[in-house]
C-alpha cells in the first residue's frame, strides 16, 4: 500500500514486534505505520498439520555455500519466534565487556545494567519460567515458577548450588490462557500445545491497532535514500513493485536478511554482511551409572554456569551448558540398549563464546538478487580453544554425576542463532549502527536484531534481541520528545 508513513517496519519477528509495541505506546492517535514481511501468516494449526513453521523453505530465500553449517530461519508473520525453542537466558555482564575486561573480541556499546529493566519487561510479556536463584543481577523475579529438574540436574544443583540453575524459558510452566503447559515433547519448533511464546500467541494484537497497516507476502527489495536520510522502501506486492515513503525506517528482518537489504540498497560499509556468526556448540553424550535422565518437565531442564564468567575468558571462551531432557538429541540415539538402563544417559550441549570472523559473510546471489548467500568459513581460534578444555569440564561435572563413560563429543551443526552482519559500536569506522541501533550515516534508519551483535555470548540471543528493541525505541522516543 503506497503512501507516506510516520514509521515503516520491515519484519514481524522479535525485533520488529517489540519495537512496534513500545512505539505504539507513545505514538499519537493519527500515526500511520506500515509493517512489511516477505512471508505469509502460517497459523499454528497449519504448522502442526504440515510439520513445518513456514510455507517458505529456507532454500527459497537464501543459498548456503557451506551446508554442513546450518542456518535456520522461518519467514512469515512472527518470524523466527515460530521456529525458536524458547530459551530466554540473559547475557552476563562480562558478555558486554569482553575486550575491556578480558582483552579479547569486542565490547558492546552498552552494559548489562542498561538492558536490565528491558529484560524484565520482555520476561513479563513472555511469561518466562525461570529459577528463583538467578545467576544474574535482577530487579524482579521471573513471572513463572521454574520447570522441574531432571535427576542429573538435581545432583548438579546439590554439588554446585551457585553454578547450576533451572533453565530460563518461554515454554510455559503454568498455562497462560493462550499457551498450554510445556509437555517436554522435544519438538519445540512446532510445539504441539503452543506452550512457548510466539508473536502469534503473544503480541499479534499490536498488528490489529488501527494505526498499523500490515502487509504480508511483501518482500522488501531496497531502502531508498536521498540527502543523507532514508526516504522509504521499495517492495513487491502481488508481483508488482510498490514504493512507500517514511519518516522513520526500521529494518528488523534478521541477521541473514538485514545485510541483504542494505547491500541491495547500496547502503554499504566495509562490515555490512561481514562477521556472520553464532555460538560454537559441542554436543556431549554421557552414560550414567544408576542415574536416569529425561525426568524434567521441559525440553531443556537445566543451565550450567560453572564455566561462564571469569578470568579464564582471557584464554578460552566462556560456556553455558544445556541439559537436554528430550527423548532425542540432534539425531543421536537417546536411549541405551542395556535392559533396565535405557534412560541412564544424559545429553548436554556446551555453548561457547564466539569472536566473529570477517570471512563469514552474507552477500547477494548474483544469479537471483532476491536471495541472500551465506558462507561460513570457520570458527575463531578463540572458540576452538574450548576443545582442549572440554575434558577438564567433564571431569568437574563428574564430581556430581556418576559418569560411566563419555559416549560422544562432537561439534553441533547449529545453535539456530544467526548473528552479526550489521555490527553495532561507537565508532562509525568499525561499526555500521550505533549503540541505539541507529545507522551511523542515515540517522532515521534503525537496524534491529541480532545482526547488530558484536560477539556471540553463550546465552540464547532472543531475549536480548527483544530487550534491545525496547532500548532502541525508548531512546528514539525520548529524543523526539525532547
Amino acid at each position: 500500500m503506497a503512501g507516506r508513513y510516520d514509521l515503516i517496519v520491515v519484519g514481524t519477528g522479535f525485533a520488529g514486534a517489540f519495537f512496534l509495541m513500545r512505539y505504539l505506546e507513545k505514538a499519537p492517535a493519527n500515526a500511520r505505520i506500515l509493517v512489511l514481511d516477505r512471508g505469509g501468516h502460517d497459523p499454528k494449526r497449519w504448522q502442526i498439520e504440515n510439520r513445518r513453521t513456514s510455507r517458505i523453505a529456507p532454500t527459497e530465500v537464501f543459498k548456503n555455500l557451506t551446508p554442513e553449517k546450518e542456518w535456520l530461519t522461518s519467514p512469515g508473520f512472527g518470524g523466527n519466534s515460530n521456529c525458536w525453542w524458547g530459551g530466554t537466558t540473559r547475557m552476563m555482564p562480562g558478555d558486554f565487556e569482553l575486550k575491556s575486561r578480558y582483552g579479547v573480541g569486542y565490547d558492546w556499546p552498552m552494559r548489562y545494567d542498561d538492558l536490565e529493566p528491558h529484560y524484565t519487561v520482555v520476561e513479563d510479556i513472555m511469561s518466562i519460567s525461570g529459577p528463583p536463584d538467578s545467576p544474574h543481577r535482577r530487579s524482579k523475579p521471573y513471572p513463572q515458577p521454574p520447570h522441574r529438574f531432571s535427576e542429573p540436574d538435581e545432583l548438579l544443583k546439590k554439588k554446585f548450588p551457585d553454578g547450576w540453575f533451572h533453565g530460563a524459558t518461554s515454554r510455559a510452566r503454568v498455562a497462560t490462557g493462550t499457551r498450554g503447559v510445556c509437555c517436554a515433547s522435544g519438538i519445540c519448533e512446532l510445539c504441539p500445545v503452543d506452550a512457548k511464546f510466539t508473536i502469534q500467541n503473544g503480541l499479534a494484537s499490536i498488528y490489529q491497532d488501527p494505526r498499523v497497516t500490515l502487509q504480508l507476502l511483501c518482500p522488501v527489495e531496497a531502502i531508498e535514500t536521498a540527502a543523507g536520510i532514508a526516504t522509504g522502501v521499495v517492495y513487491r506486492r502481488d508481483g508488482k513493485t510498490e514504493r512507500a515513503d517514511g519518516d522513520l525506517v526500521v529494518l528488523a528482518a534478521s541477521a541473514m536478511f538485514n545485510p541483504h537489504v542494505l547491500l541491495r540498497s547500496g547502503i554499504d560499509h566495509p562490515l555490512v554482511g561481514k562477521r556472520l556468526h553464532e555460538q560454537m556448540s559441542i554436543d556431549v553424550c554421557l552414560d550414567l551409572r544408576g542415574v536416569k535422565g529425561y525426568g524434567g518437565s521441559s525440553t531443556v531442564s537445566g543451565n550450567g554456569y560453572l564455566f561462564y564468567e571469569g578470568e579464564h575468558r582471557r584464554h578460552y571462551p566462556g560456556c553455558m551448558i544445556e541439559t537436554w531432557n528430550a527423548p532425542f538429541a540432534y539425531g543421536h540415539p537417546a536411549f541405551r540398549l542395556e535392559r533396565g538402563r535405557h534412560t541412564e544417559r544424559m545429553y548436554m550441549r556446551f555453548m561457547f563464546d564466539e569472536i566473529p570472523q570477517d570471512d563469514n559473510t552474507v552477500t547477494i546471489n548474483p544469479d537471483n538478487p532476491d536471495m541472500a548467500v551465506a558462507k561460513f568459513v570457520r570458527y575463531s581460534d578463540y572458540a576452538n580453544r574450548a576443545w582442549a578444555e572440554l575434558p577438564r569440564m567433564i571431569d568437574v561435572l563428574s564430581q556430581a554425576l556418576p559418569i560411566e563413560r563419555v559416549v560422544k563429543t562432537e561439534l553441533g551443526p547449529t545453535t539456530a542463532h544467526i548473528q552479526g552482519t550489521v555490527v553495532m559500536g561507537k565508532d562509525p569506522e568499525t561499526s555500521v549502527v550505533d549503540g541505539h541501533l541507529i545507522h551511523h550515516q542515515l540517522r532515521n534508519l534503525l537496524v534491529l536484531g541480532a545482526s547488530a551483535y558484536p560477539t556471540a555470548s553463550p546465552a540464547y540471543p532472543s531475549l536480548t534481541i527483544s530487550a534491545l528493541s525496547l532500548w532502541a525505541a525508548d531512546h528514539l522516543l525520548e529524543s523526539k520528545a525532547s
